[in-house]
This record gives structure tokens, sequence and C-alpha cells, in this order.
């Protein structure tokens, strides 16, 4: 029975391949050219296969004879593989070259050597050659597969899928064929089932050659990450059944008890391993890092976590609450983290008192204390190198230095947080717009070019959304403006009342100027109307600034010298600079913003108390201090009020002074820091980019001129 099937096995297969030739002869050789590295090749493999099913069915498989002839289909489809993968332009390594040569040498010598004994000696031939060919078979089987094996992981990424389908069916041919030699080699008995089916493996790679020579599969296809991953999951409990199996045999064979050990050892590591993967994250982290790291060629599905990227910063996670989709920081925060593996993460965003503070925090345990920030002198490091920081290799090497020896001003809270993996800056157009902190992994490691593109990259897309949000705060801002700017109707009213009334004194006053009497009441109404025309002059001076002027060299010591002489009559300040410091800045604006803080500082202070301005050069920037010994403010005022527009503790106060002295200041580059106790006075620092970094740098940065103004 077993014998018919594999004659009509064998019979099919010789129909199949001898129909497959004739078909590849018919089709055009241009058509063939275009679809196929090397189309005669193919012709010549489906010809040889063809020869060998015919010696399968004349001789049946297993047979001498056959093994003769197989070396002819061993020969064409070596041939095949190295005409279709390697060309003269990107030739085959020197180690497969050799490979490839001394097979198809044995592949000849084994063929001439079988079919002049076979001519001579017949079928008394067949005993002594059979175990000489069947070890040839092995070699070429062994060989042929390290060929396939090079040859598709450097196949081009213009072959098509049907193409590398003929080497896997080639492959498939000598994997069978190679298992069947070693098991009648390994068991001493002849797999005379398997010989028997040869030919029904034979007849499943006659469609790959049709296939091939049509015009389908121009795409590549491959498996997502995750079938990947659950391919290799399924291979490895494959192989560990196949373990099990072999050890079990062999614990049979042995005799005695050590069967009934062996399963119960197999058990008791499938369970142990099985729940420390089910009940350890570092375990499954470390699972996932191997595979990705042995098994893929980038650790990232690039697709399917940039897909999970951009629906957390546009929707949030469903299903965990409302909190994720509501906040943008936090899905900013968790989009990141997430991409790393990450359990949790920080987001800083720039402080009104300078610098930048955190802001959310996901999944961060235990939170972080007040302190926890980043000074202005780091954020500039930070967005002028774009480094992204490896906390680790800060701890271990110096503390704070960027590869080129930049000093980037790392907290010491950041460095103690063991925590603390890596710092993102996120930057819109140049400019920081917030700090990632990273939380470290279940299994940590160290970054590589992968991680810092894929972290760069992301941290432009999401200060896209930071961007978008900060513009829409912005409008919203404005449409309050727009509020706040009706008002001055209430106040042109009074201004038209004011108007009507002084109009009214003029008339009058060429009928009764000669009264004493009305000249009397004339003064009065004048004062009221004086006073409160003031008032109103107060309450409509610009808030607006005039044409946009362009940043120049600014003098920073005479600017200083006219705010402190304007503000004599209220109060004499004690002003300090260094001689020859210049910004680049608009010095209108950088006396409007002077003057404001000084202003302030006055008001806020005892009328004893003195008030200092001192300006110098420090880190490539001009750093302008305004100190009083006032009555200061809370953190939490500093923090969430100071620099919000209509929020003043001025009873009559709009609260935009410093809201203003802010934007000017950031439109110059610049900015304003602010440290302040409740009793113990504040300090406002304004700093400003350096008009001659190198020059400064020259100078001496203690030559200071100070005295009383």
């Amino acid at each position: 029975m077993l014998a018919t099937l594999s004659y009509i096995l064998c019979v099919a297969a010789l129909a199949g391949f001898s129909g497959a030739t004739l078909w590849l002869l018919m089709r055009s050789r241009a058509r063939m050219a275009a679809l196929m590295p090397a189309p005669r090749w193919q012709v010549l493999v489906a010809a040889a296969t063809a020869l060998w099913c015919a010696a399968l069915t004349i001789f049946s498989p297993g047979s001498s004879e056959a093994l003769v002839v197989q070396m002819i289909r061993d020969g064409a489809m070596l041939g095949w593989l190295g005409a279709t993968f390697w060309s003269p332009r990107a030739p085959m390594p020197r180690p497969l070259r050799l490979i490839l040569r001394m097979l198809a040498t044995i592949c000849l010598l084994a063929f001439l050597l079988g079919a002049v004994a076979h001519l001579r000696a017949g079928a008394a031939a067949a005993p002594w050659m059979k175990p000489t060919l069947t070890f040839t078979a092995m070699i070429v089987a062994i060989g042929g597969l390290l060929i396939i094996d090079g040859a598709v992981r450097r196949a081009s990424g213009g072959l098509r899928m049907p193409v590398l389908a003929v080497a896997g069916g080639f492959a498939m041919l000598w994997a069978y064929e190679l298992n069947v030699q070693l098991i009648g080699a390994l068991t001493g008995t002849k797999a005379s089932t398997l010989i028997a089916l040869l030919p029904a493996v034979a007849l499943l790679t006659v469609p790959i050659h049709i296939v091939a020579a049509m015009d389908i599969g121009r795409e590549r296809m491959r498996l997502s990450r995750a079938a990947a991953t659950r391919s290799l999951i399924l291979l490895g409990a494959a192989a560990y059944l196949i373990l099990i199996a072999l050890t079990g045999a062999v614990a049979r064979a042995v005799g005695s008890d050590y069967a009934e050990l062996a399963q119960a050892i197999s058990l008791a590591v499938a369970l142990g391993a099985g729940g420390l993967m089910l009940a350890s994250a570092r375990s499954r982290a470390w699972l996932a890092v191997m595979i990705s790291k042995h098994f893929f060629e980038h650790r990232y599905d690039y697709r399917a976590e940039w897909m999970r990227f951009n629906a957390t910063l546009a929707h949030g996670a469903k299903g965990e609450g409302g909190d994720d989709d509501r906040n943008l920081y936090r899905r900013v925060a968790k989009a990141l983290a997430q991409l790393t593996g990450s359990p949790g993460a920080l987001l800083m965003l720039p402080a009104a008192s300078g610098g930048f503070r955190v802001a959310e925090q996901w999944h961060w345990p235990g939170g972080v204390g007040e302190e926890a920030g980043l000074s202005l002198r780091s954020a500039f490091m930070l967005q002028e190198t774009q480094h992204i920081v490896d906390l680790d290799a800060e701890r271990r090497g110096a503390p704070g230095k960027h590869p080129a020896g930049v000093d980037l001003a790392i907290p010491d809270w950041l460095l103690a947080d063991t925590r603390a993996w890596v710092v993102v800056p996120v930057l819109h157009f140049q400019r920081m717009i917030a700090i990632a902190v990273l939380h470290r992994p279940a299994m940590s490691r160290a970054l590589d070019w992968e991680d810092l593109d894929v972290l760069r990259i992301a941290g432009q897309q999401a200060a896209s959304y930071l961007a978008e949000s900060q513009s829409q705060q912005a409008l919203s801002e404005a449409r309050r403006f727009d509020e706040f700017n009706r008002r001055f109707a209430f106040i042109m009213h009074d201004i038209k009342n004011l108007a009507s009334q002084l109009s009214l004194l003029a008339r009058n006053a060429e009928r009764h100027a000669d009264k004493p009497e009305f000249r009397a009441d004339m003064t009065q109404t004048l004062k009221i109307s004086a006073g409160r025309l003031s008032d109103l002059l107060v309450r409509l001076s610009p808030r607006e600034r005039g044409p946009a002027a362009e940043p120049g060299r600014t003098l920073v010591e005479p600017l200083l010298n006219e705010v402190a002489a304007e503000m004599r009559p209220r109060r004499a300040l004690f002003v300090g600079c260094q001689a020859g410091l210049s910004a680049w800045a608009e010095a209108g604006a950088v006396r409007q913003i002077v003057q404001h803080l000084v202003a302030n500082a006055i008001d806020a202070s005892a009328p004893d108390t003195p008030v200092q301005v001192v300006a110098v050069a420090e880190q490539g920037r001009v750093r302008i201090d305004v100190i009083d010994q006032g009555c200061g403010m809370t953190r939490e005022f500093v923090r969430d009020e100071l620099f919000k527009p209509f929020v003043s503790t001025k009873e009559s106060g709009f609260g935009l002074g410093a809201f203003e002295a802010l934007q000017l200041a950031q439109g110059m580059g610049g900015a304003i820091e602010v440290t302040s106790e409740p009793g113990k006075g504040s300090n406002f620092t304004l700093w400003l980019p350096l008009a001659d970094a190198r020059g400064a740098a020259a100078s001496d940065a203690r030559v200071m001129k100070a005295g009383m103004k």
C-alpha cells in the first residue's frame, strides 16, 4: 500500500515538474528577466528536479540510482542560489563562496563516480555506493542550508516574495532529506515511511516555481512584531516539548525510574519558569529585551509604537480613568515613558519664577518634593545642546558633564534619585517648552543610538501638541484682554463727562469770571477735574508697545542710571554695574522692565530700606538683579499667580505689569527669575543675551562701579 502511494506521488511529482519546465520555457525571456535575477537557472532547476523525479519513479525513493541523479538536482539548486542572491556588484562573501564551490565539486564528483560505478557494475554497485552517496547528500544538504541562510539574510529589498519562496522550498526539501538520513543514522534503521513520502515533499514545491515566474508578489510580506514574537514563543514551546520527549526516550533506554524522575524535573522547571514570567515584571521585561535584541533588526516596532504614541497624545488611555484623557501634560509624560518601557515619568514646564518645575507626573512612586526643579542655567544648556541626558552615565562620571565638556548643571536631587533614568528635552523650533524625566524600567539598560533617535523624534512630536495647547491658552488670554478692553468704554464715558463739565465751566467763565465766589468754585472744580484726569491717564497709560524695534547692542549702565534718576523723587537706588556691560536687546523694552521691577520693589519696601540694582555678565548672559528688603511673597504666589494677567496684590492694580515684563523679556530671548520669602524681601533677576560673549569673557567680571544714584 505504501509502495503504491509512493509510486503515485513520484508520477505526480514527475508530471508536475515536467509541466513546470515546459511552462517556464514558453514564458517570454524578457518578462522572466524582469521578474527574477536568474531565469535560466530557474528553468534548469525545474528540469533537473523533473529528472530526479523520473529516477524516483523508475528506481524508487532512497535508491542508489536516485541519489546519483539527486546530485544533478542539488548542483542546479546551488547554482540558482548563487546567481539569484549575489551578483558581480554585490559578490558573495568569501566563506560562503568557498562553501558553494566545495559543494558544487562534491556534487560533480559524486555524480561522476556514481554514474561510472552503476554503468560498469549495475545493481551490484548499490551496496557499496549507497553509503557514500547518502553521506554526500547529507553534506550537500547541510551546506545548502547554510547558503540559504546567508542568502535570505542578505536578500535585496527588490527581490519578490515568490523568489524568496523558491529558496524556502529548497530549504524544506534539504531539511526533510537531512532529517531522514539523520534518523536512519541515529536509530540504525532505515526510515522507510519518510523515504516513501519524499516525492510528496517534492510535489509541494512545484507551485513555487510557477508563482515565481508570474507577475505577482512584488511586495514583500513581513510578520508584525507581535506575530513574530508569538511565533518565537510557540517555537520555544515546541522545542521544550521535543526536549522532554528526547529526555524521556533516553531515560527509558537507560531503564530504572529515571523516566519518572525526568518527567517530574521537567514539570517543575516548566511550572517554575511559567510562574516566574507571570509574577515578575522584571523577568517579562528581560525576556522582551532578549527577544528584541537577538531576533529583530531594530529594538522598536516603529509602526506600532508610533501609532500608540500618537493615540496616547491625542486621546489618552481609555479605560484607565478620565484624568489621562483630559490632562495633556500627563498624556505626554505617559507617551514618552511607554516608548522605552518606563513605568513612570515626570514632566517639567517653565516656571514663572525662572527655570523649570515639575508640573505633572505619571505613575511616579512617592511623588517628588517641592525642591524638584531645574535651574535656568541647566535649562539654557539643555536647550542649546539639545542633549538627551543618560543619568546613569552622569552618576558614573563627572556629575553634570556632557561628553563635549559642557556643564549641564544637573541638579543634585535628580542625580540622587536613582529612580530617574533619562532626561529628555522637549523642543519646539529650537525652543525648549518642557522637560521629561523617565523612570528606570524594570530591566535597566544603557541607552543606544536607537533610543536617542526615538526619544528625540518623539519629543519633537510631543512638543507640537504642547505648543498647540499653549497657543490655545494664549488665545484664551487674548480673549480676556479683549474683554478687558471693553471696560475702557466706561472710562471713555467718564472722559466725556469731564469734557462736558470743563466745556460748561469755560462758557460760564466768560460771564462770571469777575466774581470771587465763581473763581473759588472754578479753582476747586479744576483741581478735582485735574485729579480725575490724572487718574484716568494712569489707567489709560499705554500697555501696548509701539512699532517693534530691532534688538541691538544696548549699554546697561546708562540705562540703569536713567531709571535711577526717574525714581529719585521716590527713593534713592543703589546701582552697581560691570564696566562696559552691554546686552543684545531693545533699550526701550529693557527700561520698561527695570522701571516696573524697581517700582514694585519700592512699593513693597519700607521708606527707610534700600533698593539695589546690580548688573553683571554671567554664563554668557547679562544678569540684572533688583533686590529689596520688603514684605516678600510666598512660594505658592510666585509659582502660581505672580506672572498671571489680572492677578495683583495691590488694591488698584490690574495685575498686568509683571505679565507684560515677562512677555517683553521672553520676546528678547531672556527670562525673569524670582526668589522671595515673606518678611525677607525679594530678588527679581532679569536675564538677557550678552551682546559680545567673547568680549565679556575676556573682561574682568569683578570690575564694578557702585554708588548711590
